[in-house]
């Protein structure tokens, strides 16, 4: 799993890229979200804008992000998920858990918009 991270209107967004499913990269990961939740950046949002594959370890991945960020008032906000994605979180019914949003540009004015 790659990811890079970039800030903008004071939201912190990990775009994700290729294959989403755990391993050492899942530790660095969580790692990443807990070093921004002490820097006091909670509203992060996920870009699956570039990921080709997701597994259930890779969801576990962006489930734990989202409780960790919710734990600490924020959240873990996703979008661009593609049509594939998508309906993997809707059989897991994920999409009922996380907030999700077609673009990015919608993803940002939502925590722009909301005090979460």
């Amino acid at each position: 799993m790659n990811y890079s991270i970039s800030e903008k209107y004071n939201t912190v967004i990990v775009t994700l890229k290729g294959n989403v499913m755990g391993g050492p990269s899942a530790t660095e990961f969580h790692d990443e979200i807990k070093k921004l939740i002490d820097e006091g950046k909670t509203n992060v949002i996920g870009d699956l804008g570039k990921v080709k594959f997701i597994n259930s370890s890779g969801l576990g991945i962006l489930i734990a992000a989202m409780t960790s960020l919710r734990s600490a008032g924020g959240d873990f906000k996703i979008c661009n998920a593609s049509d594939r994605i998508e309906s993997l979180l809707m059989v897991t019914k994920l999409i009922t858990v996380f907030k999700h949003y077609k673009s990015l540009n919608e993803a940002i004015e939502s925590y722009q918009s909301s005090t979460n």
